[in-house]
């Protein structure tokens, strides 16, 4: 009779814990929905971690001038467009 309780007891268990890993409202990691804005900001950090790390590398002698001034020139272009969209974004 203890197998029997046991395998059933088990067998409960496992849909206890089968139910609260995949029921659809028991989503802890959900995530908020992202605006524009926060896409944006986030495209800024990284935007200006890649300037830090051309910056870097170029003192570390990995770029030639020629290249370090396109690619900065670059970035620099696409982080002033972007700047741009969030100043609107954050006035509206």
């Amino acid at each position: 009779m203890t197998d029997s309780l046991g395998l059933i007891a088990g067998a409960l268990m496992a849909l206890a814990l089968f139910v609260y890993t995949f029921w659809p409202e028991n989503v802890f990691a959900s995530q908020r929905v992202k605006t524009r804005l926060d896409f944006l900001l986030e495209r800024k950090d990284q935007l200006y971690e890649n300037l830090r790390d051309l910056n870097f590398e170029y003192r570390a002698g990995k770029y030639p001038d020629e290249d370090f001034v396109v690619q900065r020139a670059q970035l620099e272009d696409e982080a002033a467009l972007l700047m741009t969209e969030i100043e609107q974004l954050q006035q509206a």
